[in-house]
């Protein structure tokens, strides 16, 4: 909190009047501002809201056009802890609706968690900010979002929200679900402790190249903005203490054509999730960590073969220093190769090769320059 003092130095003059006691030199502080006195002043929330949010921890798995404005919001709303995890870097075209980043972000290709963090701790110093550079699995899902309040889906395909809604069943754990394509989206708060759930809405992943992606069917900023915003006011509901409030339909609109729909969702029995209680995505059954070519984006990502690593970034730094230009973080190395590859090795051990789209190029590479 920042306090500001304001310094008076007034003397009495000399013919003034000697029954006016004179004002002496003196400090005035003024008293702290106050950032959140109009959500405060807004009574369903109040000081207990707002002390409340103040008190909570919440996880914004995926910083894209969705996670960008919802950790930005939560932020500026005073919530206590927000951690911030995505696994990826920015990228010129990102720029168009992921608010927290800039062009030095996209040409540096700096991890968009950590820049993310770097942004919301200028916007907000009071609050806790975690950065976590992860590819999220069955693996780590647990100790990443352990004690964690609530958590935002910002995430970019099926697999990894069957997983989050395995995790919140088991651990009894909310998460807000917002999806965004084109000009349309859906939300919708899930509290973990009960039916229907995100598997009542989506009982399986719909088959590859079915269902249309930022990459294939473009999206808008203005629409990613509008439902990562209500994504926050149904968290904000929720952490505040007028939990009475969210919505339990799915919210589903469409800004190009000027509909709203409202979806209620019964629970079904035969569920796998939270019928049957089958975790089959949390245990590992369902998850592929197989390398794949990342859509519309000329780059592959080339997993470590046993799961999660721990590499060493300044040994490899010293490794690739005779081969090409490197820039490490704290979260990731990058070599630069003379023909237009790039190595960007995580500290988990994935690794995303750019410049091409064939798996089989690209695990030779990794093979070449990292020796798998």
């Amino acid at each position: 909190m920042v306090r500001f003092s304001i310094g008076f130095s007034v003397g009495a003059p000399v013919d003034a009047d000697p029954r006016v006691p004179s004002t002496s030199r003196e400090s005035v502080t003024a008293p702290a501002p106050d950032r959140y006195a109009r959500q405060r002043q807004f009574t369903p929330i109040g000081p207990d809201g707002q002390a409340s949010i103040e008190r909570s921890d919440v996880s914004v798995l995926g910083c894209g056009a969705l996670g960008t404005v919802a950790a930005e919001l939560l932020c500026r709303a005073g919530v206590g802890r927000i951690r911030v995890i995505d696994r990826d870097i920015v990228e010129w075209t990102n720029l168009q609706r992921q608010s927290l980043f800039d062009g030095d972000d996209a040409a540096r290709g700096n991890s968009k968690a950590e820049a993310a963090v770097k942004r919301l701790a200028e916007i907000n110093d009071g609050v806790e900010l975690i950065p976590h550079v992860v590819d999220v699995s069955p693996g780590n899902i647990r100790s990443l979002l352990e004690g964690t309040d609530l958590v935002i889906d910002a995430t970019d395909n099926f697999p990894i929200r069957f997983l989050l809604n395995d995790w919140a069943l088991a651990t009894r754990s909310v998460w807000v679900h917002g999806g965004c394509v084109g000009a349309g989206g859906q939300v919708r708060l899930f509290d973990g402790a009960s039916s229907p759930c995100f598997r009542c809405l989506v009982p399986e992943p719909p088959p590859s190249g079915l269902v249309e992606t930022c990459d294939t069917a473009g999206v808008l900023g203005s629409a990613t903005s509008a439902i990562a915003s209500w994504q926050v006011t149904e968290a904000i509901k929720w952490i505040s203490g007028n939990r009475e409030s969210v919505n339990p339909a799915v919210l589903s609109i469409d800004f190009w054509n000027n509909r709203v729909r409202q979806i209620r969702l019964t629970p079904r029995f035969d569920c796998g999730a939270c019928g049957r209680r089958d975790f089959r995505y949390l245990n590992g059954e369902a998850m592929q960590s197989a390398d794949a070519a990342l859509c519309g984006r000329d780059a592959v990502q080339v997993n470590p073969p046993d799961g999660r690593a721990d590499v060493d970034l300044r040994e490899m730094e010293r490794r690739w220093e005779p081969v090409g230009p490197t820039q490490r973080t704290r979260f990731f190395i990058r070599l630069n190769l003379d023909d237009g590859i790039q190595l960007t090795l995580f500290r988990d051990g994935r690794v995303i090769v750019h410049g091409t789209d064939e798996v089989s190029r690209a695990r030779g590479l990794v093979d070449r320059f990292i020796g798998r």
